[in-house]
């Protein structure tokens, strides 16, 4: 083995690795970091909501949490959306910000991983300057004949969508107004 390779393989080892949970949305993989994963579960019972954006599939109780479930193959245009429930059996990612819990239906079990924090490369500026409010891709781990969008979980939502799925806070600061 030559002498860089040999330094490379070091470098691996001692670097601290990303724990990420990976899952698949159309036919490429995506990862969030296990931190921001609360549970995987099987897909509860899911109510519809109104006036939410198509992508948010409605509300479900999850071990007496009531939180929002958003498909992202909705939300990142991956399939066409429609009315229609989700069917078949799907796993819903509970995802933990400081303000809010949402879920987020997988189509498969999704996987935990342990990569290289130097395998994780900054997302091209053109993908990320698309839309200001899309800030959401952390970057792009390479590993061997894989490529995995790490997202960031606090960035997935608007501000204004956040809002909307949280109408206990704005009704109680509301009251709290007057």
């Amino acid at each position: 083995m030559p002498d860089s390779q040999a330094a490379d393989k070091k470098a691996y080892k001692s670097e601290v690795p990303v724990q990420l949970i990976v899952f698949r949305l159309g036919e490429e993989e995506y990862g969030i970091r296990i931190e921001q994963v609360k549970e995987v579960t099987l897909t509860p019972e899911i109510a519809r909501m109104p006036k939410t954006p198509r992508f948010v599939k409605g509300i479900a109780n999850l071990r007496g949490d009531i939180i929002a479930i958003i498909d992202l193959e909705e939300r990142f245009r991956l399939r066409p959306s429609n009315n229609d429930p989700v069917t078949g059996v799907t796993y819903t990612m509970a995802l933990e910000a400081k303000d809010y819990t949402i879920g987020i239906i997988v189509r498969e079990v999704p996987q935990p991983l342990s990569i290289p924090a130097s395998s994780i490369e900054k997302a091209p500026e053109f993908i990320q300057d698309l839309n200001v409010h899309d800030k959401y891709i952390e970057g792009i781990a390479r590993l061997e004949n894989r490529i995995i969008i790490v997202l960031d979980m606090l960035k997935l939502l608007t501000p204004e969508e956040i809002m909307q799925l949280k109408p206990k806070a704005t009704s109680s600061a509301a009251a709290e107004r007057r």
